[in-house]
């Protein structure tokens, strides 16, 4: 019996997970990917129960306020944008250091996009 593409997945998110661990003073940083959209949180800490700070998406306010005919959710200059826009409020709320969770998916393409463009907005990882 195959797999299906979100069993191999939730493999591949179970296997990153054991590695990747946020605390205080490294929050995670977590990608979930859609067809159509992209979403950014960050997660203080995962001793207490998985809290989350703040959420960014391709459907938030900030990025449709910004984004161009040409970057949506689902594409990779839409991608990049995300990323950006969660460095920015991390850097508002004094977070740089964080430990990047990709969520099971392969890094490249979309994924890829929105860690370099949180890594350009000033996080580092």
């Amino acid at each position: 019996m195959r797999l299906t593409k979100k069993e191999r997945r939730k493999i591949r998110h179970l296997r990153v997970r054991k590695k990747v661990f946020g605390t205080k003073d490294r929050p995670r940083l977590v990608v979930f990917r859609s067809l159509k959209h992209i979403y950014g949180s960050i997660v203080i800490d995962d001793v207490t129960p998985n809290k989350v700070l703040f959420t960014v998406s391709s459907l938030s306010k900030e990025f449709t306020g910004q984004a161009g005919p040409e970057e949506k959710g689902g594409n990779v200059k839409g991608a990049f944008l995300v990323g950006k826009l969660v460095a920015e409020r991390a850097k508002a709320m004094n977070i740089e250091k964080v430990v990047f969770d990709r969520g099971g998916y392969k890094y490249g393409g979309c994924v890829k996009a929105f860690a370099e463009g949180a890594r350009q907005g000033g996080l580092k990882f």
